[in-house]
């Protein structure tokens, strides 16, 4: 069990301690099930008790001087809402199935991103559980959860947690998430975390009643933001990743803008967290990945004599240059990638980051972003779509759902089988073009403001397109949320069945022939041929491997460079020299063979 600074941890069985950070209060009481102890506070602003008799289940709740009852603001469980009282959580009360599970080297990730809430009917870990087996069938092998941090309300993306520790109540118990990731790991998939600690949520914020010195004093656009120069916050934090992979034995995390987990004279937050987990954690194998807007390889380099802090990046170059590509769309975040998608396309694919220090209109035309193109594919986590790109459309449109088949089905093959880490967002293995709206569940007087805000999002993925009468989706409700619910019952459609199987297939491939390439990787380069436009032609060399792509994403036939290597994929392409609309070609070589090649 991970035990730290905050909130209520046992200590032994039926012992615990209570402590919480609260420098501008002179006292604070706490309140478990009939009990009220008042606690001890000591110069750094820093309240302790320790208590006897406790029990797992047990509720408490902390009281301040004007009387009020709060949450834990580390609260590891909740009994009924982020509001509610705050349970006493025994992680050694769950018997794990797989406590031998070491994990699964990086290379061999195929990440299948879910949102809990909708991923089934019901919205619980337990019910996601039940869908696990399918999907490792299919060949996924990670499973990465949106934020479940608590929050405010029932309905919501999670990047409005309040109350970092505890799942939310929602979607069920620690132990009903310690089921689900025991489920996944005998599936053989690994369970990576989207964690947010760039800002907490505006609603039900508790930690603000606490500690105001908690936050600085320039909040973020989602919400009030940390202080990263307080070792108190850091430490809540820093905890708090240290907890989700010890107590619930996640495989990684994810880092939701980590670009802004920093402050000026101290270490970047995810580094020292890196370092704790190398320290702390040695008997598996766990992996940290950034959402970094910077564009920067630093994370992703080993300094020093030690390992990389993190194993990849979210690559939303990528992402942005196939939505201007393929859809035509080049209005808010797009606008960048509008002079060259085809270019910029080619470029990530063979180097990465897209911007590599280039001036960036976005930014006021100030260079944007470090070259990558040293760095192996295996650092850039790549996907067609993701929860972002989809809901923040005003009618949560799928790619899916505003390209052809056949360009959908060439992305698919250029995404699973080309060197870097596919993501792909639920729902997209049977190629659904349900809509996944944005939802929440805030309160009833923040309404018209909360919809400005969503229509303002929306203008940076497109929402501006719609005619002026579109409907907008409420997101406050609940059949907005509702909306957004995978419909399951179309998966036995001729449709759905031919995509699920053209993904197995295409999974198998990348098992059999794109791991091996990967697997204990020396060195990696990529090269760009010359093709003509909305052809991509792309070499990638691979330590003793070549791997060979061409695809044409344009509406007519094209002739694309030859291949040299064997072919072990074709989709629509009889040749392979002039590839119709939709056509794609992977081809290997391997061993002395590559030494004939030249780029």
């Amino acid at each position: 069990m991970n035990k730290g600074n905050w909130g209520l941890t046992l200590t032994s069985d039926a012992l615990g301690i209570a402590r919480v950070w609260a420098p501008d209060l002179d006292e604070i009481s706490l309140q478990i099930q009939d009990r009220t102890l008042p606690m001890r506070k000591d110069g750094d602003g820093w309240f302790e008790v320790s208590v006897e008799g406790l029990a797992h289940g047990d509720t408490y709740g902390f009281i301040f001087p004007d009387g009020r009852h709060l949450p834990d603001p580390a609260s590891r469980w909740q009994a009924h809402s982020a509001e509610s009282a705050s349970r006493v959580a025994d992680s050694r009360t769950y018997s794990w199935q797989n406590p031998g599970w070491t994990g699964r080297p990086w290379h061999e990730a195929v990440i299948y991103e879910l949102h809990v809430g909708t991923f089934t009917e019901a919205g619980t870990f337990r019910a996601a559980a039940e869908r696990l087996e399918t999907l490792a069938e299919l060949g996924f092998t990670a499973i990465e959860l949106m934020p479940i941090a608590a929050f405010q309300g029932n309905r919501g993306w999670g990047y409005d947690g309040v109350l970092a520790y505890a799942p939310h109540p929602a979607y069920g118990t620690p132990d009903d998430l310690r089921h689900l990731i025991d489920i996944a790991h005998n599936a053989g998939m690994m369970v990576i975390l989207d964690v947010v600690y760039n800002h907490l949520g505006v609603f039900g914020n508790v930690l603000e009643a606490y500690a105001p010195k908690f936050f600085s004093q320039g909040a973020s656009p989602w919400g009030p933001a940390p202080d990263f120069s307080r070792p108190q916050t850091r430490s809540y934090f820093i905890e708090n990743a240290l907890y989700w992979l010890t107590d619930f034995r996640f495989d990684g995390l994810r880092f939701d803008a980590s670009d802004l987990l920093v402050a000026e004279g101290h270490a970047w937050v995810v580094k020292d967290i890196a370092d704790r987990v190398r320290n702390e954690i040695q008997d598996r194998i766990v992996h940290l990945v950034v959402e970094d807007a910077r564009n920067v390889p630093g994370p992703l380099e080993a300094l020093d004599g030690k390992p990389a802090s993190c194993r990849a990046a979210w690559n939303d170059d990528f992402h942005h240059a196939v939505h201007v590509l393929t859809t035509g769309e080049a209005v808010g975040h797009y606008k960048d990638f509008a002079e060259d998608p085809c270019g910029g396309l080619r470029t990530a694919l063979a180097e990465g980051f897209i911007y590599q220090g280039q001036p960036r209109a976005s930014k006021d035309g100030e260079p944007s972003g470090e070259p990558s193109g040293h760095l192996p594919p295996t650092c850039f986590v790549n996907f067609i779509q993701n929860h972002d790109q989809i809901g923040n459309r005003l009618k949560g449109d799928r790619l899916s759902a505003l390209i052809d088949e056949r360009t959908f089905k060439a992305l698919n093959a250029m995404l699973y089988l080309s060197p870097h880490i596919p993501l792909t967002f639920m729902g997209e293995e049977f190629a659904t073009r349900q809509s996944f709206f944005f939802f929440s569940d805030y309160p009833p007087e923040t309404h018209e403001e909360a919809l400005k805000a969503r229509m303002k999002e929306a203008d940076n993925f497109g929402g501006t397109l719609y005619d002026e009468d579109v409907s907008v989706p409420d997101p406050n409700a609940p059949e907005t949320f509702h909306a957004s619910k995978i419909e399951w019952r179309i998966l036995e459609e001729e449709r759905s069945l031919s995509w699920q199987s053209f993904v197995k297939e295409l999974l198998a491939l990348r098992r059999a022939r794109i791991w091996p390439m990967l697997a204990d990787l020396p060195s990696a380069r990529g090269f760009i041929l010359p093709a003509p436009d909305k052809v991509i032609a792309v070499n990638w060399e691979l330590g003793d491997h070549v791997l060979e792509l061409r695809c044409n994403l344009g509406s007519e036939p094209a002739e694309a460079p030859a291949t040299s290597g064997e072919v072990f994929f074709r989709l629509l392409a009889d040749g392979e020299i002039v590839l119709p609309p939709g056509g794609t070609i992977f081809a290997a070589t391997a061993g002395a063979a590559k030494q004939n090649l030249s780029f």
